[in-house]
């Protein structure tokens, strides 16, 4: 019986050797994860400038566009005016030319 219960107290003894060593990996898990994860944001926050610059250049390059086309659309509408004023200009001319020549008269 002395021989059992010596037994079973090295058991317990090694169970608790065990459960304290599973706590230190624990424990050892978890603060390697915590650093892990604050390297992952140092690394996230120091690409922000990085991320921010790519947006920035994006965004002046959509921008640089969108005033092209806008620069291109008018031009051809002060082109098509000026064609416009042009064909018409004769005939504005005339019109001119009536009324001051017969300022009475009815047009």
């Amino acid at each position: 019986m002395d021989d059992t219960l010596k037994r079973l107290l090295d058991v317990e003894m090694r169970a608790e050797q065990i459960a304290r060593q599973a706590d230190r990996d624990r424990e050892q898990l978890i603060q390697s994860a915590l650093m892990e994860a604050r390297a992952e944001e140092e690394r996230f926050e120091a690409r922000t400038p990085e991320l921010h610059a790519s947006f920035v250049e994006k965004a002046e390059s959509r921008a640089t566009q969108t005033i092209s086309e806008l620069k291109r659309r008018y031009d051809e509408r002060h082109t098509q005016l000026r064609d416009m004023a042009e064909e018409r200009e004769e005939e504005a001319l005339e019109a001119a030319f009536n009324l001051l020549l017969n300022p009475d008269a009815d047009h």
